[in-house]
């Protein structure tokens, strides 16, 4: 069974930083594109970050310059570097990533359970 563990969610007070990672475990036979997405109380879930198998990464407009995801393939594991955080970053964070299982030979998505980030003074 595939699963998506994210950490490191809590809470920060503005202008605080934060690291969220997210290990995938289970029988993968390939792991490719990864990414990060948010969802606030009331509002849809929405794209924060993503990076490709090869490293490159794209974020929303939103969190340029703030935030970094990363990756590290040996580990089957994405982060995101979070700096100079607002109160409108407070959401559940959730990673999603695109894998093939060994069982399998058609990629799917999988996602995690969520992680809460909470960023209030």
């Amino acid at each position: 069974q595939v699963q998506l563990v994210e950490s490191g969610g809590g809470l920060v007070q503005p202008g605080g930083s934060l690291r969220l990672s997210c290990v995938v475990s289970g029988s993968i036979f390939s792991t490719y594109a990864m990414g990060w997405y948010r969802q606030a109380p009331g509002k849809q879930r929405e794209l924060v970050a993503a990076i490709t198998s090869g490293g490159s990464p794209n974020s929303a407009d939103s969190v340029k310059g703030r935030f970094t995801i990363s990756r590290d393939n040996a580990k089957n594991t994405v982060y995101l570097q979070m700096n100079s955080l607002k109160p409108e970053d407070t959401a559940v964070y959730y990673c999603n990533a695109v894998i093939r299982e060994v069982v399998s030979t058609t990629p799917r998505w999988q996602w995690g359970q969520g992680t809460q980030v909470t960023v209030s003074s």
